[in-house]
Formats: structure tokens, sequence, C-alpha cells
């Protein structure tokens, strides 16, 4: 439908599991455990990658500003793909959850756990309350103050509201690009222990941007069904216009992150890497996809996924060299 659920390929229910291997890591577990690691896409990663590339380019560019040492880096980083990992998936259970009757109205998403009846709500929610206590625990253990406020508020409120949307506004997307995104601000605060309004801003409406771009692809997969089930997007709302919209978004996008840079004291290295790479990866996502082909789409989104490490890596080579590793 759109949006955190990144559901792809033929349906579970439809497939001959004898001759069709389960996509790594289902094959490892019993089958009983299987439908709750579907419920948090555990064998569809782009979803948490897209989660973490906000995190780890808020971390960098607040590592360049206040050249904190790379071992303090690394572990900050391995923090942020935890909390990405975390936050990804009980985004995609609460989604589940709220969506079950439109899921399985979907061909797409009918053979879903909780559609095809493979998982009850009970039995997810509690699965959610879990996932939450985890949550909890591990940003308590690992930020405070502020930090743990702003983490905290992506992890609680943002995603449980973005569900609700799909039924009134054809923006979802909208709520959606800040709460995807709100990693980049909980990165630099936990960082550098203070808001700097102009780089966050910046930073976060690049963001959003781009989320408004991939999951406007992502959700024209769905449009048929959508509009037989009441489900609002982005992909609706614009119909043939849509093509505009990833432009301005695109433009969006890469402007941001360029004033984002520019007020970070970023130098050329981030400019022709970061800025320069994720535009011509935009022009060449644009000239490739097919908005009519669902498979398209989903490559579209993976595709993202991948621009992640164009940002990072102009980012990185900036930090190294601040602090003398290059």
């Amino acid at each position: 439908m759109g949006q955190i659920s990144d559901a792809e390929g033929t349906p579970l229910l439809s497939r001959d599991t004898s001759t069709t291997p389960l996509k790594f890591p289902l094959g490892l577990v019993p089958e009983h455990v299987r439908p709750y690691l579907e419920l948090i896409r555990i064998e569809k990663p782009t979803g948490t990658k897209l989660m973490f590339w906000p995190f780890a380019w808020g971390l960098t560019m607040a590592a360049y500003r206040t050249r904190i040492p790379l071992a303090h880096y690394g572990m900050n980083l391995l923090e942020s793909l935890i909390a990405a990992f975390i936050l990804r998936s009980s985004a995609c259970t609460i989604n589940d959850i709220f969506d079950r009757k439109v899921d399985a109205g979907v061909e797409r998403t009918r053979s879903r756990p909780l559609p095809s009846g493979r998982i009850s709500v009970l039995a997810a929610t509690v699965y959610l309350f879990v996932q939450y206590a985890m949550g909890i625990v591990f940003y308590a253990s690992t930020l405070k103050g502020l930090a743990l406020q702003v983490a905290l508020f992506q992890l609680l409120p943002l995603f449980a509201i973005y569900p609700l949307l799909k039924r009134v506004t054809y923006w979802p997307q909208a709520w959606l690009g800040l709460a995807m995104n709100f990693g980049f601000i909980s990165a630099w605060v936990a960082t550098t222990g203070y808001f700097d309004i102009q780089v966050l801003t910046a930073g976060t409406i690049g963001c959003w941007c781009w989320t408004m771009l991939y999951d406007t692809v992502y959700a024209c997969q769905d449009i048929k069904d959508d509009l037989k089930t009441g489900v609002r997007s982005t992909a609706i709302l614009f119909g043939s216009w849509i093509r505009p919209l990833l432009v301005a978004c695109g433009l969006g996008f890469a402007a941001a992150m360029a004033v984002a840079g520019h007020i970070n004291g970023q130098s050329s290295i981030y400019f022709f890497i970061s800025v320069g790479g994720t535009f011509l990866h935009l022009i060449w996502q644009y000239m490739t996809v097919d908005l009519g082909i669902p498979k398209s789409c989903w490559d579209n989104l993976n595709r993202n996924g991948q621009l992640g490490w164009i940002i990072w890596g102009g980012l990185m080579l900036d930090y190294l060299r601040v602090i003398g590793c290059i």
C-alpha cells in the first residue's frame, strides 16, 4: 500500500514451497516462527536500509563537526543500525495490525501473516509491545537527556499515526517522510548534544523529499487495488503528474543535502561525491523506472536503498580527512 510495508513478489500462499526456496533467513527457523519474522520483513532488508541511512548521514555530519574519535563513531554507527532495525520492525508490525483488512483486498499483500490468518491480532499486538519494550530498553541504555527524548518520539508516536493517515489524506507519504528520517535528528543530537536548527532543517527537508520520491514510486504498485479499498496515496493524487512530482522531489533532495553540507562546512569531497553522485543516481532512476510495472517500482525502492552509500561515502571521506585518517 505504499509505504513502510515493503512486500514483494509472489504471494506466499500461492508459492509451491517444495520447489521455491524460502528467502534468508526464513528457511532457518521453524515454520511456526516464520510469520513473526515475515511480519517485521526480516527477509526484505531494504526497509531497514532506508531507515538506517538518515541515522548514518546525521551521525557522520555530526562526527565531522565535532571530530569525535573513530572508535566512538564506529560504536555510534552500530547503535544506529540496531535502532533502525527496531524502528523498522515495530513500524511494519503496527502498520500491518491497522491494515490487516485492507491488505486482504490487495493481491500483493493478502498473504501477509495477519490477513492470511497465520498470526492473530492479539499475538501481533503482544509482539508489537515486546518490540517497543526492546526499543525503550535499548535507547535508555545508550542515550540520555534530549537525545533519549528525540529517539523515543520517533519510536512511539510517529509510526503509530502513519497507518491511519492513508484513510484520511492523499499525503501519507508526507508524514512517512518525517517518521522515516527522524533518525537524522536523533543521531545528530546524540552525537553533539544540541540542535543545530539550520543543519537539521536542511537535512530533514532533503531526507523528506527523498522519501516522498521513493515511496510515491513504491505506491504505484498498488494504485488499482488502493482505489478499490479506499486507501489514499500521492501516487493516486498526482496521477499523470507523478513524474513532475518525482523531478521536484529529486531536485529538492539533492539541493537540500547540498545546503546542509554547506552549513556544516563540508569540503568539496562531499559536494563532488555525495551531492554530485546523488544527482546522477537520481537521473538514472528517473530514466529506468517504469511506473506501470510493479517489479520496476520495487527495483526502484532497492536502488534507493543503495543510493544511501553515495551520500554516506562522501561524508565518511570528509570525516576521515578532518580527523587525520586520510
